[in-house]
């Protein structure tokens, strides 16, 4: 900044005081607290529904694109992207296990507005040849680790297979999505009175423990019988799979009030499926509000169909030549924004001391803002402020979270996305316990407090002129 500037944030239309208390916005939420409990529950259910019926990577997209459909959203290919109409609904899929989905304005746009999450989770992918024989007796199935899965979690759970498969019809090769819909594996542990060292440490091996039972000899064939009928084609037509072991736990709402959520897939389908009811309950704005969910961020974004790859680029380059506004490119990057919205750690009831004393959330108590020195969040104070102005505006409680000094922390999407599109932009989640588990936990009513805060940011827009960037919420 040259001397003699300063950047200054206004919030147009606002009401309220911009005010801090222990890291946080100072909310009234007894005007929202009745709303925010139903409206939880209700948005809460509906997302334990789409993660449940979200296997794989491929189902949370499929299923995510119907959605879109059901809300007059009009599928464009890649030799269509140039030519789209203002006003326009539209979403684009990358290796049906992506999919950004966007609302067009009238009029050329005046920057973007975007929410970025992931699609993916840990788990265990079947290799190409997935039947193996222990000692002539039972069939397993052989796989590689996919992500960082927390390893126990996975035994003695029911297990199922779901993924994609390439189909041969009519020497046509088409994807077709399966999921074997019962249960069907188990990774068995070994008894204590065998491994002593059970609970003391012991090291898992990839290639001996984690190793899916799948049958009694007799049955090889039987994995290929079963795709084939769930696709509802013959087994010879199948010419290749990518195919998964998933987790069979049934989502489900605990506590002593139903305060928490125990299922599988919570990182990050949690975020996407809320940043989804956001998005489609926004009001419109002279943006591009635009709806991103990236695959393989769970093994680092580097994939065609990852945070890292130039699909976010290439959609919004296909919007902008639409429109005729090549030159406004970078005038409209400025105006521009993204969420990164991955899930966060909450401070752990039984390990409070794993945790930074100052800067941790804890569930259902809002959306949580991830800052790290490192870059691995690309939130900054500019980004941040923005952000928590819109919830304030919009009565959504927000949490701060850094990593404990001594211990290093994860990462997201968000840098690396930022290094394809450079726009402001904040990492944001959500507060839960057991992250990369087979069954993890989280809050009751922070689905809704993302979908509302992810509302407010949709029916935003910016503008930033010599360092002053004013914020038009309109009415939230």
């Amino acid at each position: 900044m040259r001397k003699g500037q300063c950047s200054r944030l206004v919030f147009c239309n606002g009401v309220g005081a911009f005010s801090y208390f222990t890291g946080t916005y100072e909310v009234d939420m007894d005007m929202n607290k009745e709303k925010i409990i139903t409206g939880g529950k209700d948005v809460a259910e509906k997302m334990l529904s789409f993660v449940q019926n979200s296997p794989t990577a491929f189902h949370a997209v499929s299923n995510i694109c119907d959605i879109l459909r059901e809300n007059g959203f009009c599928q464009v290919y890649p030799d269509l992207l140039f030519s789209l109409s203002p006003g326009g609904k539209y979403f684009i899929t990358r290796n049906s296990s992506s999919v950004i989905a966007f609302i067009l304005p009238d009029s050329t746009p005046s920057g973007f507005m975007i929410c970025a999450s992931h699609s993916d989770s840990p788990c265990f992918k079947l290799k190409d040849s997935p039947l193996s024989s222990a000692f002539g007796k039972y069939v397993t199935l052989n796989t590689e680790k996919y992500g960082g899965a927390i390893l126990p979690s996975w035994f003695d759970r029911p297990l199922s297979v779901a993924g994609r498969a390439i189909v041969d019809e009519n020497n046509v090769l088409t994807e077709k999505l399966f999921n074997i819909d019962r249960d069907l594996l188990v990774i068995p542990n070994v008894a204590i009175h065998m491994n002593g060292k059970i609970n003391s440490g012991y090291e898992y091996n990839l290639r001996n423990d984690t190793i899916p039972l799948f049958s009694c000899t007799g049955s090889e064939n039987k994995l290929g019988e079963l795709i084939a009928e769930s696709l509802g084609t013959a087994g010879e037509k199948i010419v290749s799979t990518d195919a998964f072991v998933y987790c069979r736990e049934r989502p489900c709402f605990i506590g002593a009030e139903e305060e928490f959520m125990l299922s599988p897939r919570l990182d990050d389908l949690q975020c996407a499926f809320a940043s989804l009811t956001g998005f489609l309950s926004s009001e419109a704005t002279d943006t591009v509000r635009m709806l991103a969910v990236f695959d393989n961020e769970e093994t680092g974004s580097y994939t065609k169909q990852g945070a890292a790859s130039d699909f976010l680029l290439s959609v919004t380059d296909g919007i902008v030549a639409s429109f005729g506004a090549e030159r406004k490119k970078y005038a409209m990057l400025e105006n521009s924004m993204m969420l990164s919205a991955d899930n966060a750690h909450s401070r752990h009831p039984n390990h409070p001391e794993l945790s930074d004393a100052d800067n941790y959330p804890v569930m259902n108590g809002g959306v949580v803002i991830k800052y790290a020195a490192s870059q691995k969040y690309t939130t900054d104070a500019l980004s941040s402020a923005i952000f928590e102005k819109i919830c304030l505006k919009a009565g959504v409680p927000v949490q701060k979270f850094c990593n404990r000094a001594d211990m290093a922390g994860g990462s997201t999407l968000g840098s690396i996305a930022d290094t394809v599109i450079s726009v402001k932009t904040v990492d944001i989640g959500l507060a839960q316990l057991a992250m990369h588990s087979a069954c993890e936990t989280a809050g009751s009513l922070d689905t809704f407090h993302m979908s509302e805060a992810c509302r407010a940011f949709f029916s935003s827009a910016l503008t930033c002129r010599k360092g002053e960037i004013r914020i038009y919420p309109q009415e939230i």
